[in-house]
């Protein structure tokens, strides 16, 4: 077996846990039940790949916890895959944890056999066992670990089910015992191109074999390592070996993985009784039909409908904002501020017109809240139950008329939950274009969580038919808009590859932990916002700008969209942020203020308006300053064009809703 341990730098590095995997495995579970919710996240350096950084307390001494982005190969594909394979490469974590789905062990196993290449000890934890148990798969983890001489854990994240073991496990971190033999040719170069390279914190072997793999991003290390002509004479040395072989050596390489992955997956699983309920795999067979998925589509959207549109900004809403704080939270504030606080603006600022308690604490906990939440536990079930990426898979033909990569639809689900988490989501597009194309229509037409739950709880408040109007002039708008970028913008369309998970009963604790995480977070993030909001417009107010705005705003509100000045207020603040601007058209829409015709138009105009702040600065960030100032010049004329077409066809066609 190749030796390893003269190419390790030890120094320094020993306190170093990196947890590796395929994407949507569970990785970032198992590494926030390993290191407590304080953790660290920033760009890794270089890139806008942002890396997950915790501590761990391990027999007294602590350890950095380092949670990579997914990787389907440690010869990178994506700037997700680079930033992975440099960690290893920079930081020689003292244990890699693979975190892999047990469901898929020929997958995981390809990317154990490079981590064994590289020298580096680990420990595999297969996790979601209890899924491949439901689809009759077990696995023979003794004979496992006898093979490949590592520690194999399983592990259920969500149940906390073997994380004792993934601590206990980690002091005996070891060098897996695989080592693949490749074509004598392919180990001839190989030795070759060893001999030259420096010592690194990976075996020169491995190092070798992405060299001769092709691996073009490995450049940027060897420049920084190699003289000119150590390169060249390495390249030359590849180009050789190429001419050698029939086939592309990369090609070469990887089918000897494979074979040695589906020999190790045939000596140790093992196939029982599948315990997943036929309901179960029925549904799952039929979501993802041309045909037959759509009726269900339709029915889990208007399940989403009657969960948030009727209960939760109808029922809950009403419970919060008039009883518990029409009767009780709202007044009492009142009579206390006007106790301890004489008349004048401090007072006016807290509980007058766009007060910060009266109104700021009644949007963002009487109005939206009960709406998000109800969201949320929505998008939890969506999301455990395993639709979601079987939504992607049946949205992927319409994307495929915008020219988008199929991939892009997952950041597109992902911008309904955030639009600026989307943006950044947006990296594992593999083209410049396709990034751009995605942005643009996730600042255009995607509404987060938060106003889509206004949002339905004003249509809920009218009819299916406004729903339905609201949701075609958005997707149409979405869809042509998606079909014009792709014109303009120039370069290729990549395939779309996705994991399909299988459907599964939602898991309770999954549920309520996603929901309490994201409802957290909405408190923290969004309520500050909303008082910032209010104060703006507060300020606006007492100096006369509210209504200066209103009459420059009024040509086009009034006249071209057919809505009243008010609705003015709502656009600023959804600037600010999206849902607080929604919901400013909530509140007028219960107030009588608007009619249903208005109603439509107004949700139509504001979910196609310019991103919130926040969304904004993200766009800058990974797009840049001239490419976002670029779309915010497409988006906000475009979002009043449409919104003024509606009106005009509501009218002329004398539609009521």
């Amino acid at each position: 077996m190749h030796k390893h341990g003269s190419d390790q730098k030890a120094a320094g590095r020993h306190d170093r846990i990196a947890l590796i995997g395929n994407p949507n495995v569970g990785k970032s579970v198992i590494f926030g039940l390993l290191t407590g919710k304080y953790v660290t996240v920033s760009n890794y350096p270089g890139t806008t790949v942002e890396v997950s950084y915790g501590n761990m307390t391990l027999n007294g001494k602590k350890h950095l916890v380092v949670d990579t982005p997914g990787v389907n190969s440690l010869i990178p594909m994506s700037e997700d895959e680079k930033v992975t394979r440099d960690i290893l490469m920079r930081e020689r974590p003292s244990a890699v944890i693979q975190v892999a789905d047990a469901k898929n062990i020929r997958r995981t196993l390809l990317i154990t056999i490079q981590l064994a290449e590289m020298g580096l000890p680990l420990i595999l934890d297969l996790n979601m066992e209890d899924e491949a148990r439901d689809r009759g798969i077990v696995i023979d983890t003794k004979h496992l670990k006898d093979i490949i001489g590592v520690e194999v854990i399983t592990t259920i994240a969500p149940l906390r089910k073997g994380i004792k073991e993934i601590r206990d496990a980690i002091p005996r971190a070891a060098i897996p015992a695989i080592q693949i033999k490749y074509e004598p040719v392919i180990e001839e170069y190989i030795e070759k191109i060893s001999a030259l390279l420096p010592r690194s914190n990976v075996s020169r072997r491995s190092l070798a074999i992405m060299i001769l793999s092709g691996d073009e991003s490995l450049r940027e290390w060897l420049i920084g390592n190699l003289k000119a002509e150590i390169i060249k004479e390495v390249e030359g040395i590849r180009d050789e070996c190429q001419s050698r072989v029939k086939h592309p050596i990369n090609l070469l390489i990887n089918q000897k993985r494979l074979d040695m992955a589906d020999d190790i997956a045939a000596k140790v699983i093992k196939r029982i009784h599948a315990k997943g309920g036929r309901t179960l795999s029925f549904i799952g067979s039929i979501s993802m039909h041309p045909l037959w998925g759509i009726p269900l589509l339709l029915l889990v959207l208007y399940g989403l409908y009657e969960f948030v549109g009727v209960f939760g900004a109808g029922t809950l809403v009403d419970l919060f904002e008039e009883t518990i704080f029409g009767r009780y939270i709202n007044p009492m504030a009142t009579k206390v501020v006007q106790l301890i606080i004489p008349v004048g603006f401090i007072q006016e600022m807290l509980i007058g017109e766009y007060g910060l308690i009266t109104v700021a604490l009644t949007y963002a906990i009487a109005i939206i809240l009960p709406i998000t939440a109800t969201f949320f536990i929505a998008f939890a079930i969506l999301e455990d139950s395993g639709y979601l990426p079987r939504l992607a898979i049946m949205s992927n033909r319409i994307f495929n008329l915008m020219g988008l990569n199929g991939k892009a639809v997952l950041p597109m689900v992902l911008g309904l939950g955030c639009g600026t988490m989307a943006v950044m989501t947006s990296r594992i597009l593999e083209t410049k274009r396709d990034r751009i194309i995605t942005t643009f229509l996730l600042a255009l037409a995607v509404p987060c969580s938060a106003q889509l739950g206004v949002i339905l709880g004003m249509l809920g408040a009218l009819s299916l038919k406004a729903t339905v109007i609201w949701a075609g002039s958005v997707l149409a708008t979405l869809l042509f808009s998606g079909y014009l970028a792709s014109k303009v913008i120039r370069g290729d369309k990549t395939e779309f590859f996705l994991e399909i998970p299988p459907i599964r009963k939602p898991n309770l604790t999954n549920i309520v932990v996603k929901t309490l995480g994201r409802v957290e977070w909405y408190l923290k993030e969004a309520v500050p916002l909303f008082i910032l909001g209010t104060f703006i417009l507060f300020m606006l107010h007492k100096l006369n700008l509210l209504n200066m705005l209103e009459s420059i705003a009024s040509p086009i509100v009034v006249n071209l969209v057919g809505l009243p000045e008010k609705t003015t207020e709502a656009f600023i603040l959804g600037f600010l942020r999206r849902d607080y601007g929604a919901a400013g058209l909530f509140v007028m829409a219960e107030k009588g203020l608007l009619t249903p015709v208005q109603s439509v138009v107004s949700l139509v105009t504001i979910t196609l308006f310019v991103p919130c702040l926040a969304n904004f600065f993200m766009i800058v960030k990974e797009r840049g300053i001239k490419t976002a100032l670029g779309m915010i010049a497409i988006i906000f004329p475009a979002a009043f064009l449409v919104g003024g077409a509606l009106n005009w066809a509501l009218k002329t066609l004398n539609i009521s809703l």
